[in-house]
């Protein structure tokens, strides 16, 4: 159980989640996909970025009706099993695609954001990423940039450490130090699937990346009411493991304005 502060930090977020979507709702253009039944309204939007490329936008499409479809089925199971629970309406979801950064003029990144209202106690809220290459017109992950990302090997290692000496960092910022402890930093590990949704992030130097990101949902490395978090690790820190591409791209330094954003 929260203590009272932290309990009460987390009704204050969820009221603010849902005002704010509340506001959003009322302002935001047409969706490009979207499903409306009496078990759910679910929509997905893709920022003009993300739809001025042909090849992501039908990318990112397809990924997002097929979660639609999961969802809208879920809803209506959800309904036929417990229809007391949906006297207020259905379910309220919504995922949007918004590019984070554009680098060498190739590699894509995109942030994937869900929001997730099935009138539990709060809504909940998730991200991930996707890493695009424009000239091959397809994902990828991290590993063309660097030499070795073996399970628990070196690279994963340094990565980590790195991730959570911001994490740390964070946390003392937002006054959570007692969270940054081994059992809420457990799923962090020298994994490529374990380590966190990565993004390449934007650098000063005009074409390079200043390192990686890592984004955190709630709960992920911390209580609900802590809401996400994101772990920078800068290019240098990583500069021993990087391929010839991984050198071609990284370099720079973080701009303050994307640092202030997190």
């Amino acid at each position: 159980m929260f203590p009272a502060p932290t309990f009460m930090r987390a009704l204050a977020a969820a009221a603010v989640c849902g005002a704010l979507v509340g506001l959003a709702h009322a302002a935001d253009p047409k969706p490009d996909a979207v499903i409306k039944t009496k078990s759910i309204e679910a929509r997905i939007f893709l920022d003009d970025k993300v739809k001025a490329d042909a090849a992501l936008a039908a990318d990112c499409l397809a990924e997002g009706k097929k979660w639609l479809d999961k969802n809208a089925a879920e809803a209506a199971a959800s309904r036929k099993a417990d229809p007391q629970f949906f006297k207020d309406g259905g379910w309220d979801f919504e995922r949007r695609y918004t590019i984070r950064s554009v680098v060498a003029d190739r590699y894509v990144s995109i942030l994937r954001d869900d929001y997730m209202d099935t009138h539990g106690a709060h809504p909940n809220s998730n991200v991930n990423t996707i890493l695009w290459d424009k000239t091959e017109n397809t994902r990828i992950s991290i590993r063309p940039f660097f030499a070795e990302t073996a399970d628990n090997g070196a690279t994963m290692k340094a990565m980590v450490k790195a991730v959570l000496v911001s994490l740390k960092a964070e946390k003392k910022k937002r006054d959570a130090s007692e969270t940054a402890t081994d059992e809420w930093f457990n799923g962090v590990a020298p994994n490529l699937l374990r380590i966190g949704a990565v993004t390449l992030a934007p650098s000063a130097e005009a074409g390079k990346s200043s390192g990686l990101t890592f984004h955190y949902p709630p709960y992920a490395v911390g209580p609900y009411a802590e809401g996400e978090y994101v772990a920078f690790v800068p290019w240098e820190a990583l500069k021993p493991y990087l391929t010839a591409e991984g050198t071609r791209i990284f370099g720079g330094a973080r701009p303050k304005g994307d640092a202030d954003a997190q």
